[in-house]
């Protein structure tokens, strides 16, 4: 079921002071480190892990070496990092996922974490030919960056964020095919809660108690991950 959800709305930059608790998230990592160990496995194939804005390969480490120790292949974009330009760097994800479509010799999931999942969706909505599933988190569904802590630094650099947010609308409108899981939390410091609700598509939502910044170390999150990627390799 899609969440009750009103309107977005563009954080207050005092909202970046509830990510101090993404530590305790890396802590109960630790903690459940071996609840995890009991999480289904994959069969070795390819998981692609898509960074956020302002990201690079390197924050998505942590989650991409627990993926390989349950047996997916998990890998990285490197395309170093995530400047945010969608338009230009979709793509160049839709030839590193038909490059890992042809080596897997069928479509691939793909996992995206915040402006990451956005890329994500982008590639599955162009091309669903290539995309098994997509699993966001955190990720802003509506209103590209107005209604998330970077609203504000966008409209500094000149960007219409009304403008931003009709092109989002309009693709919106075009439907996404394959399957999406969408993690959101309403501990997130840096993305509204609401903008991460998909009232367009088909999409199985998913609440978390972790922080945005914390979505990459969190126990519970990627006991969602393995899961439903387990399922798909079944």
């Amino acid at each position: 079921m899609t969440p009750a959800a009103g309107s977005p709305r563009t954080p207050s930059p005092w909202r970046i002071l509830v990510e101090g608790r993404a530590a305790l998230d890396g802590a109960e990592l630790l903690l459940r480190t071996p609840a995890l160990a009991r999480v289904p496995k994959g069969r070795g194939g390819p998981v692609l892990v898509l960074p956020g804005f302002g990201a690079s390969d390197v924050s998505t480490t942590v989650v991409r070496r627990f993926l390989r120790h349950h047996r997916h292949d998990a890998v990285g974009w490197g395309l170093g990092t995530n400047r945010g330009d969608v338009p230009d760097l979709v793509p160049k994800v839709i030839q590193l996922v038909a490059r890992l479509s042809e080596r897997s010799d069928g479509p691939i999931p793909i996992l995206g974490w915040s402006l990451g999942g956005v890329l994500a969706r982008e590639t599955a909505r162009e091309r669903p030919d290539l995309v098994r599933r997509v699993i966001t988190m955190g990720t802003p569904v509506i209103g590209g960056p107005k209604y998330t802590l970077t609203a504000r630094a966008y409209a500094a650099q000149g960007a219409d964020l009304d403008e931003i947010e009709s092109i989002v609308e309009a693709r919106n409108r075009v439907p996404i095919t394959v399957p999406i899981t969408a993690i959101w939390s309403k501990n997130d410091g840096v993305v509204d809660w609401r903008a991460c609700i998909d009232h367009d598509n088909p999409v199985e939502h998913v609440q978390v108690r972790a922080t945005h910044l914390g979505m990459g170390a969190s126990a519970e999150v990627f006991d969602i991950v393995a899961r439903r990627l387990a399922t798909d390799a079944r």
